[in-house]
C-alpha cells in the first residue's frame, strides 16, 4: 500500500524535519528546494509554493487536498481554481509580526532622525546636521490593517507614546489601539496621523486604495509606510505626491514591479528609504512556519477536522 506523502519545497534543518516526521511517522516526508519536483507525484500536502507547482496541483489526477503557503500573501496564487478543486489553502500569516514591525519602526525611526541622510553624509565625509528635528514621541500613528503584524506595530508604538489609530474590516477594537475605523472611514482618519502604515494583503478591494487622493488629505508633514503589497498603492501617484511635498517622506518595501526599475525616481529621492521586500526576513522563519503552524494544522488534519490555523478564506483572498 502507498503511504501517504507530504512534500516540502524548501530546506529544513535536520531537526524541524525530524519535529515534522515525528507526528506523521508512517507518512513520505520529503523536504529540500531542489528535489522536490521528482516527489511531487501523489503528494496529499504541499507545503511551500513554488514555480512549477499549479500545473501539478490543479491537474486532474492530482491527489492534493491541502497546500501550505510559506509566506503571509496568497495573491500569486491560482485561488480560483484551487477553490474550484476544494484544496485547502492555509497561509504563513503571524510569523512575520516582529521582524516586520521592526522594519516597519527602522523606517519611521530612519526618517524622522534622518539616520539614511546620515548614512550617505558618512560616505561622503560631510560634516552637516540636515535640518533634523523630529521626534517619533507622542505622534499618532495609523496602521492600515491591524492583523497580527499591525497588533505587534501597535504595541511597539506604545512604548513611544504614540497614539495609536487603526484601520480594520470589521471595525472591531484591538489592544494598543487607541481608535479604529474601517476602511471607508480613511478619509477621517488619514488628516490626524503623522505616520500612516499599510500592512494589508493585496485584494481585489485593497488594489490601488491608496492614491493621489489619499496623499491629497496627508499631512504633508506624514510619512507613509508600506511593507503591505505594492499594488495597494498607485505608484506614480506617490512619486508625485513626495516630488509635490504631499507628504514628507516614504520607506517601501513592496512596489508594484518587484525588482524596482532602476529608472524609478524613488531610487535618487532624499525622502525615501528603500528596502528590497526583505521586511519579513528572519533567521527564525522555517522554525515559526513549521513549529506554529504546519504542526498544529497536522495534528488537526489527521484527526479529521482539518487545518485550524491560518485557513484561507477564498472570498476575502486571505
Amino acid at each position: 500500500m502507498q503511504r501517504r506523502k507530504l512534500v516540502i519545497t524548501h530546506n529544513l534543518e535536520v531537526p524541524l524535519l525530524e519535529k515534522v516526521k515525528k507526528v506523521i511517522p508512517d507518512w513520505e516526508v520529503i523536504a529540500g528546494k531542489n528535489s522536490w519536483q521528482e516527489h511531487i507525484t501523489g503528494a496529499e500536502i504541499i507545503a511551500g509554493w513554488k514555480k512549477g507547482l499549479e500545473e501539478y496541483c490543479l491537474a486532474p489526477e492530482s491527489k492534493l487536498k491541502w497546500l501550505q503557503t510559506w509566506s503571509a500573501g496568497v495573491n500569486s496564487l491560482p485561488l480560483e481554481e484551487l477553490e474550484k478543486k476544494e484544496i485547502i489553502l492555509t497561509s504563513a500569516n503571524g510569523v512575520h509580526a516582529y521582524p516586520i514591525s521592526e522594519t516597519i519602526f527602522a523606517l519611521i525611526l530612519g526618517l524622522t532622525r534622518k539616520i539614511h541622510t546620515y548614512v550617505k553624509n558618512q560616505q561622503a565625509k560631510t560634516w552637516h546636521h540636515a535640518h533634523m528635528k523630529q521626534e517619533i514621541h507622542e505622534k499618532t500613528i495609523g496602521i492600515i490593517g491591524v492583523g497580527t503584524i499591525g497588533k505587534e506595530t501597535a504595541k511597539i508604538a506604545k512604548a513611544f507614546g504614540m497614539k495609536v489609530a487603526g484601520v480594520r474590516h470589521s471595525g472591531q477594537p484591538s489592544e494598543f489601539v487607541d481608535e479604529m475605523y474601517t476602511t471607508d472611514q480613511l478619509p477621517l482618519l488619514l488628516p490626524k496621523c503623522d505616520y500612516v502604515v499599510v500592512t494589508l494583503p493585496l485584494t481585489k478591494e485593497t488594489y490601488h486604495l491608496f492614491g493621489r487622493e489619499q496623499f491629497n488629505i496627508m499631512k504633508d508633514s506624514a510619512f507613509f509606510i508600506n511593507i503591505g503589497r505594492g499594488e495597494i498603492v498607485v505608484e506614480k501617484e506617490l512619486i508625485k505626491a513626495l516630488q509635490d511635498g504631499l507628504i514628507a517622506g516614504a520607506g517601501l518595501d513592496v512596489f508594484e514591479k518587484e525588482p524596482l526599475d532602476g529608472d524609478s525616481p524613488l531610487w535618487e529621492m532624499e525622502n525615501v528609504i528603500i528596502t528590497p521586500h526583505t521586511s519579513g526576513s528572519t533567521e527564525h522563519y522555517n522554525k515559526r512556519v513549521v513549529e506554529d503552524i504546519l504542526i498544529p494544522n497536522l495534528k488537526h488534519y489527521l484527526a479529521g477536522e482539518g487545518p485550524k490555523v491560518n485557513v484561507v478564506d477564498y472570498r476575502k483572498g486571505y
